[in-house]
């Protein structure tokens, strides 16, 4: 016998309340996971319908107190089938628990009281009212012969708005309504987070090689011909307009379309250039969006009066029905990997979705991920290019500074002395500035600031880390030194850990130029709802001078007036210890170059790096992706890194030490035993903050050269996990 485990009612609240069934052998064949079936539920045994989340061979209640299933539906995939089933995919592929995988998918579905608005309506002849007003003005009824005379003029009309416009009283609205004067009636009103007063532009005429670029994604779409399409753009090519024709073509075919962003902070600039082109069939969803918000984003995606929903890595589970088309802007951006169980890939997900309901993947990127650019040179993926920036806009001229001349030359500012003459005279012109500081992955890499060397792990090729107890760790391997007093390559004593903030940055600003109006952009100035959108609503509309800010700035916006851009501590993210380094320097470095000279008028960017040769640099200095992506991929396939092998990260969490070391090396040498020659395992190592809260974390890593393998692995130690007692006090999760 075979037996389901089936949720009855689908919400946040009841995912843990699931029932097992008994399968009869008539519906064996057609029951799978996200079926929609028909049980009896309760003593009366009343049929309702349900899905199934888990199938097995064992019932983990007890055989006399299961019902079989009544009957199996058939009549295609309802929505909540189609993400019981993507989750299902997510729990496989990422590990976890079905609950974690569901409550990701799943739209919120908790019990939320519906937004009323209310309305007055006037219920006798304006003869009869009139008749009763005069009545009301021989007794002083002031408050009643207001709202009379109001309802005279209107006869319908918002309650909210004769309340606070109009400062009638409630008793005389009730007093109205006692009467059978007016009637009140009520309507349910969905919160729309967009602003509508935007003004609706016309539609932009495409460029021949924009047109060229729908045309390759529609011909594939039309043909069934629908692996994901890679559209590799410069910045400034006008991706956007083309994700736009797509849309609005899938939309003359009856289909919705979700476009992912990469920061909440893109979402002001993009939710005004969607609305102006399809207006209210339009959303957003996010996390900065009040639930009662959210609710009502989900509730409008599913009746089918959006077409368009526009946000960060969540907006991918968009309740729509007939989904046609997924956007995935800035595809390279590590924000689109969940940081919590289950840690999916937003892109992975959406190219499954897309499969799931025969839509369609749209990659864009200026600096594609070394993998997605690989796919679409092997065949994996579609491929199209935007090679030139749209209208009379420039590339900007790219500088290289090399602080260890500076250094030489007495200069201890975080300014550069080119940097600080290129601000002087962009402010003296009246122009803007925007200071990018490079604190992306910042794990405290060790440099010596007179040769610019960087301490790295000699097995891995990865920088060392420096821990609290003064030594330098690989978080690859676990190998350690101690933390070296003088330079091993120049013999400097300028050898130390390299850090530092937007709020340093801010404070050697505005020493260095007084009079300019400065604004910083960062998590502590951004925390409160709309912060993000009002300092860039105010740099754009020219309100300040330099704008100071992490990646959160170096992508997506459009700031005319921006022709000096300072790219500070490029370092910080060449060494931040992930083999992904080199990549995410390039990547960083190049969008934020592409945030100078965006109209006529060309930018200067001014780079400040320890490392002036390093490949990844002077790529982004060309603007030169083949240069950096030949260097890179040789590099890879070294290594056996992406995209010429795979990489299982396993974490284990514990409160004590002891049992903590215990389970890493049991885990890792049941992981060992099943090696052979297809896995490489190492560790267990202290993860790069070993403690947090009072618990411990240590690491494993598994490499095989197919993600598949790597799925294997992680089946097997889940199941020696869920057996063996060691394991009762151990949060284990992983990372793929």
């Amino acid at each position: 016998m075979k037996y389901a485990n089936v949720i009855v009612n689908i919400s946040h609240e009841n995912l843990d309340k699931v029932y097992a069934y008994a399968v009869p052998e008539e519906w064996r064949d057609k029951v799978g996971i996200g079926s929609q079936v028909i049980i009896p539920f309760g003593k009366g045994n009343r049929q309702t319908k349900g899905f199934v989340l888990e199938l097995s061979e064992e019932p983990d209640f007890d055989l006399d107190k299961i019902k079989p299933i009544t009957q199996v539906l058939e009549d295609g995939m309802v929505l909540e089938s189609h993400f019981i089933q993507l989750a299902a995919w997510i729990r496989e592929q990422y590990g976890g628990t079905m609950n974690a995988a569901l409550r990701t998918v799943l739209p919120v579905k908790t019990k939320l009281k519906d937004k009323e608005q209310k309305y007055l309506h006037l219920a006798v002849s304006r003869e009869r009212l009139s008749v009763y007003l005069e009545e009301c003005h021989k007794k002083n009824y002031k408050a009643r012969v207001r709202l009379g005379e109001i309802l005279l003029d209107t006869p319908d009309l918002k309650m909210a708005e004769a309340v606070q416009v109009y400062k009638v009283s409630r008793d005389a609205i009730k007093k109205f309504e006692e009467l059978g004067l007016l009637q009140i009636s009520s309507q349910v009103v969905r919160r729309n987070p967009v602003e509508t007063h935007l003004v609706t532009e016309k539609k932009i005429v495409l460029t021949k090689a924009q047109e060229e670029a729908v045309g390759y994604v529609w011909n594939n779409y039309q043909n069934s011909y629908h692996k994901p399409v890679l559209l590799h753009g410069i910045t400034g090519s006008g991706k956007t307009e083309v994700y736009m024709e797509l849309i609005e073509r899938m939309e003359k075919l009856g289909k919705q379309s979700i476009v992912l962003i990469p920061e909440i902070a893109l979402t002001t600039t993009m939710v005004t250039r969607y609305y102006q082109r399809f207006g209210d069939r339009m959303s957003v969803l996010h996390s900065k969006l009040s639930l009662g918000e959210r609710s009502d984003q989900y509730q409008r995606a599913q009746n089918g009066e959006i077409t368009v929903m526009l946000g960060p890595r969540s907006a991918l589970f968009t309740p729509f029905s007939n989904l046609g088309l997924i956007i995935i802007d800035e595809e390279h951006e590590p924000t689109y990997k969940n940081e919590t169980q289950p840690r999916y890939h937003a892109r992975e997900v959406a190219i499954e979705r897309a499969k799931m309901c025969g839509g369609m993947v749209v990659l864009g990127s200026a600096t594609p991920s070394v993998e997605t650019y690989y796919k679409s040179q092997t065949g994996q993926y579609g491929y199209v290019e935007l090679q030139e920036r749209i209208g009379e806009s420039r590339l900007p001229l790219v500088y290289v500074v090399d602080l260890r001349k500076e250094m030489r030359q007495g200069n201890r500012s975080i300014f550069s002395r080119e940097l600080q003459a290129a601000m002087e005279q962009a402010l003296q012109e009246k122009k803007q500035i925007l200071l990018f500081l490079n604190r992306r992955g910042y794990a405290g890499f060790v440099s010596c600031r007179a040769c610019g060397e960087v301490l790295m792990c000699p097995h891995c090729d990865v920088s060392m880390t420096v821990h609290n107890q003064n030594v330098l760790q690989c978080h690859y391997c676990g190998y350690t030194i101690p933390m070296p007093h003088t330079c091993p390559k120049c013999g400097s004593k300028y050898i130390a850990g390299f850090g530092i903030g937007t709020q340093k940055v801010e404070a050697f600003a505005r020493a260095a130029f007084p009079q300019a109006k400065i604004w910083r952009m960062d998590r502590d100035t951004t925390c409160k709802k709309g912060a993000y959108e009002k300092i860039l609503e105010n740099f754009q509309q020219g309100n300040g001078d330099i704008l100071i800010g992490t990646q959160m700035i170096a992508k997506g916006h459009d700031f005319p007036n921006v022709t000096v851009v300072g790219a500070l501590a490029a370092d910080l993210s060449l060494f931040d210890g992930q083999y992904q380094s080199a990549e995410r320097t390039f990547q960083l470095l190049s969008q934020v170059a592409g945030r100078a000279g965006r109209r006529k008028q060309q930018g200067s960017v001014w780079i400040q790096t320890y490392k002036p040769d390093h490949y990844s640099i002077l790529a982004a200095q060309n603007h030169d992706y083949q240069a950096f992506y030949q260097e890179e991929i040789a590099y890879r396939k070294l290594m056996a890194y992406p995209p010429f092998g795979s990489i299982l990260t396993i974490v284990l969490h514990c409160g004590r030490e002891d049992l903590l070391q215990m389970a890493g090396e049991l885990l890792a040498g049941v992981a060992r035993k099943q090696a052979g020659e297809i896995f490489t395992v190492m560790g267990p190592a202290n993860a790069s903050i070993y403690k947090v809260k009072d618990v411990y974390r240590k690491v494993v890593y598994v490499k095989a050269r197919e993600k598949e393998q790597l799925i294997k692995m992680k089946n097997l130690l889940e199941e020696y996990i869920r057996f063996s007692q060691y394991f009762r006090q151990i949060m284990v999760y992983y990372d793929m």
